[in-house]
């Protein structure tokens, strides 16, 4: 197979976002200790912090148990608005409140809705389906209707759980940035882009086989991969996005056909000449800042109870 030639699919503002992650994430972080892993991973996270928005403010607490992190508008008093609960990345092993932080003050401030940040328990100390089920937990918890948010590993939770939550939650809609669903691992995407910049082919297969202890299982869990369970019905409405230069593209794809096929709203965006992890990036690279955007204006949407696209059959 012809290599990938990411000198001309990716341009120059998205490699010098590239370097910097690399300069702050060594290549070898993953031989290191998970704790070494943790904090080279949130110090990362931190150099790319842009603070908050004038007029948002963050507060820690409890829900069912489980840590998170409450933003609001400082004026804003409590309502019937729907709350946004956004699952963080970070393959299911590393990240947490601090990683996303300024991502969800942002979302926030540009939907004007309160964003619940869940600290769900990470492998490998805890394996799945622990993550899954507080995530779960937090959502049965919020009294009135959510929107379910997640990058990478947190877009596939945020699948499995409005898979879970049907009939259970009222859930108006869920965004997956760049997600991990499941998909299968031979041809398309995860061979076209298996040695593609911030991850890798061989990347996905080690995060997946840690979150269930070393192995992956034989038989198919939809709570771990939500492209593997036989119903799609019911889901809510659905924006999915996949960086093009990522070997998981191809799950998004394949996840909005599902829902397609099962009569559901859903709508797929490939963001061309984007990465891994281009979250990191909406203020520097101006297709990052567009799709970014298109996020926020998504969430509002569904928020109301409006669908902005115009694709779904």
């Amino acid at each position: 197979m012809t290599a990938t030639d990411y000198q001309t699919l990716i341009g120059p503002e998205t490699w010098e976002f590239i370097r910097q992650t690399e300069a702050a994430y060594p290549a070898d972080t993953a031989t290191l200790s998970i704790a070494d892993q943790r904090a080279i991973y949130d110090r990362m996270c931190r150099t790319f912090h842009r603070g908050y928005p004038p007029g948002i403010s963050a507060q820690d607490q409890r829900v069912a148990g489980v840590p998170c992190r409450l933003y609001r508008r400082s004026a804003d008093t409590p309502g019937e608005a729907a709350i946004v609960i956004y699952l963080h990345g970070g393959g299911f092993v590393v990240g947490g409140l601090e990683s996303h932080d300024d991502v969800c003050a942002e979302i926030c401030a540009a939907t004007g809705l309160r964003v619940l940040a869940v600290d769900y328990r990470l492998c490998p100390e805890h394996p799945h389906p622990a993550a899954h089920e507080d995530c779960l937990n937090v959502a049965l918890a919020i009294d009135g209707p959510i929107l379910l948010i997640g990058d990478s590993a947190g877009g596939n939770l945020a699948a499995a759980a409005s898979a879970s939550l049907r009939g259970r939650a009222r859930v108006l809609g869920q965004v997956l940035i760049y997600p991990g669903l499941g998909g299968p691992r031979a041809g398309g995407s995860y061979a076209t882009h298996s040695h593609a910049p911030m991850l890798t082919a061989d990347d996905i297969a080690f995060y997946a086989a840690i979150r269930h202890g070393g192995t992956e299982p034989i038989l198919p869990d939809p709570t771990a991969n939500p492209l593997q369970a036989t119903d799609f019905t019911s889901l809510p409405p659905t924006l999915a996005i996949a960086a093009q230069c990522d070997p998981l593209a191809d799950d998004v794809t394949a996840y909005v056909t599902a829902l397609h096929k099962a009569g559901g709203r859903a709508h797929a965006r490939i963001e061309p000449g984007l990465v891994h992890g281009y979250l990191r990036a909406r203020k520097t690279v101006p297709r990052a800042t567009e799709s970014f955007a298109c996020i926020t204006q998504s969430i509002s949407a569904f928020a109301k109870g409006h669908w902005p696209f115009g694709d779904t059959p």
